[in-house]
């Protein structure tokens, strides 16, 4: 089965601080392409797997970010 794994994302900068969570600057190089439209926490710890047939469309994507690896 076609699955992909996906991360939570707020822009409730409140959530940011822990060692599994990533702050993304919406005017930083990593955020380009990215959909995020303001300054946003990506959650690791809050994770999912879901079927590429349950995705309506794609806001955006992060091509690259070491962050999320390590967090």
């Amino acid at each position: 089965m076609p699955q992909t794994v996906v991360a939570m994302i707020t822009s409730n900068m409140v959530r940011a601080g822990h060692a599994s969570r990533v702050v993304v600057r919406v005017d930083s190089d990593s955020a380009k392409g990215s959909g995020l439209l303001m300054d946003s926490v990506i959650m690791t710890d809050n994770l999912a797997t879901i079927q590429y047939s349950e995705i309506d469309r794609i806001l955006g994507a992060f091509s690259e970010l070491r962050e999320i690896d390590a967090a």
